[in-house]
């Protein structure tokens, strides 16, 4: 029996990307190799609860939501997740995978819309980015930078016009959590014509950075 190593269950919603604000049921896995300097989700690193795919399904079906986002940590870190993401899309949910981007994204089931997280020299993490997933993004899917100063802005420019990212996939601009100025990356974001999307992270601004929210 399938099994994974879950952090928490809870409904909310989505604070990110193209579904922001949806009510929204999210399984959080436990564990990630890679550590950021912005991470708010530390606590999943570590501990976390067994699950069978079964009893997370149960678990998801409570919410009665449409959407369904697997995260972390990082949730590909565990093989398990790839079959639990082929039950959520099965059992008819709009799903989203929310990923580093550090890990294989070939065998992700077509149906995941998969929101990669382009790691950004502010993070620590940039010789991390495994280039060849770009070859599996298509135009439902999304990849995020996360900007931590104009450093890392002008160095993202960079990364769109040497992928053409925005070719085929949508690009996300979201500033790190009170560490970079909304303000400041609306005006750069505007001043260059960039054909990206900007975004902050609705549920930060409702909650902080509560777990489970």
């Amino acid at each position: 029996m399938k099994r994974l190593r879950i952090t928490e269950i809870f409904y909310s919603l989505q604070g990110e990307a193209r579904s922001v604000g949806w009510p929204t049921a999210f399984v959080r896995l436990t564990g990630c190799p890679l550590r950021c300097h912005y991470c708010d989700t530390e606590y999943a690193f570590q501990g976390g609860r067994w699950m069978a795919l079964d009893g997370i399904l149960d678990a998801v079906a409570e919410f009665g939501v449409r959407h369904v986002t697997v995260t972390g940590g990082e949730p590909l870190a565990q093989s398990a997740c790839l079959g639990l993401l082929t039950r959520l899309c099965d059992a008819g949910y709009e799903v989203s995978l929310e990923t580093s981007g550090a890990l294989d994204i070939s065998a992700v089931d077509r149906r995941v819309i998969k929101v990669m997280d382009w790691k950004t020299p502010g993070s620590g993490e940039e010789a991390r980015n495994l280039s060849t997933n770009l070859e599996h993004l298509s135009s439902q899917d999304q990849v995020k930078l996360v900007l931590c100063n104009r450093h890392d802005y002008d160095w993202a420019k960079g990364v769109l016009e040497r992928h053409r990212l925005t070719e085929y996939c949508e690009v996300l601009f979201s500033p790190s959590y009170e560490q970079l100025s909304p303000t400041d990356l609306a005006d750069w974001i505007l001043a260059d014509h960039l054909p990206v999307r900007m975004q902050i992270q609705l549920h930060k601004y409702l909650w902080g950075e509560e777990p489970g929210r």
